[in-house]
């Protein structure tokens, strides 16, 4: 499946398309990892996870809240009005309310493992069936879609990360694999990339920690507030108030620490060997195509921050 060469940015009037490999060249965005989605990280390996119950909490419950305080408020004014607007939202958030817990029932799915000493990366699949991936083979792009309403523009986005069957003789449904990420695509969804792209090509210092599993209490979401109470910013606090009854933030929490408290692993016997640490001298190497792709791009970005030349 061929894609445009990474660094390429298709425009219409209302998407962009940016490609970000291959060739997995910089984009000049900082590593962040917005949506959590870095499970473990060590010096040989990154697992990365798109299971997302925070996200998808953080959707439904500012929508939940902004129907009960539609009702509420309209409650004396036009009762019937009121009882509308609760009959009405609730059937249209049944379904995402219905799908976020049947997603708590279900089993976690396995993370992407991607391993910097052997420039490969471990897809599992179904029924016990993964594959070993080169890196440089790995497509990536940030995808944005913009529509227009009465309400005002509404912008969304992707980050897509795709990884191509190595096995020739592999059947059609079986040939493709991608992995897509609600962070809104553009700069965001490169700042995501680059936890992927900097941990392969510059190492594990240069990635965020995993921020998955339970935290200490001063970095929970009610431990934080307390915190800056204690401190006097009472700003922090009224913004801390604020995302945990308008956004969710807390029940996002709870919601993650149950489903990733333990990230799943990877238990395949030949996996847990390939994961092992080499020794320096057979680590695999960059192409000598990406090597100077890496060089050509880090140049241009150089370019990009050099002050004008005062005249």
């Amino acid at each position: 499946m061929s894609t445009p060469p990474a660094g390429t940015t298709k425009k219409r009037l209302f998407s962009r398309n940016d490609y970000l490999a291959p060739l997995p060249i910089p984009t000049g965005e900082k590593p962040t990892d917005v949506l959590n989605t870095i499970w473990r990280k060590n010096e040989v390996f990154l697992d990365i996870g798109n299971y997302s119950v925070g996200s998808a909490v953080m959707v439904i419950w500012p929508m939940v809240m902004t129907i009960l305080a539609m009702s509420y408020f309209t409650r004396n004014f036009n009762s019937d009005f009121s009882q509308d607007t609760l009959i009405m939202g609730a059937i249209i958030m049944a379904p995402g309310i219905f799908f976020l817990i049947l997603g708590l029932f279900r089993k976690t799915p396995l993370p992407v493992r991607f391993n910097r000493q052997r420039r490969e990366v471990c897809v599992p699949r179904a029924d016990g069936e993964y594959w070993i991936v080169p890196w440089e083979s790995v497509t990536a792009a940030a995808t944005q879609h913009s529509s227009v309403s009465q309400a005002g523009k509404n912008t969304m986005g992707l980050l897509v990360v795709g990884f191509e069957n190595p096995d020739p003789q592999a059947k059609d449904d079986n040939k493709h694999f991608s992995m897509g990420f609600n962070c809104g695509g553009g700069t965001t969804a490169m700042a995501l990339w680059e936890c992927m792209r900097s941990y392969m090509e510059i190492g594990p210092d240069a990635v965020p920690d995993s921020r998955v599993g339970i935290a200490p209490y001063e970095e929970t979401q009610i431990g934080s507030i307390i915190t800056d109470l204690r401190k006097g910013n009472l700003i922090d606090v009224l913004w801390g108030i604020f995302c945990i009854t308008m956004l969710g933030t807390y029940l996002a929490e709870k919601l993650q620490n149950l489903k990733l408290s333990h990230p799943p692993d990877l238990t395949y016997p030949a996996i847990i060997e390939w994961s092992e640490p080499l020794p320096p001298e057979q680590w695999a190497r960059r192409s000598p195509e990406l090597e100077a792709a890496i060089a050509k791009r880090e140049a241009e970005l150089a370019a990009q921050t050099q002050p004008m030349d005062k005249t």
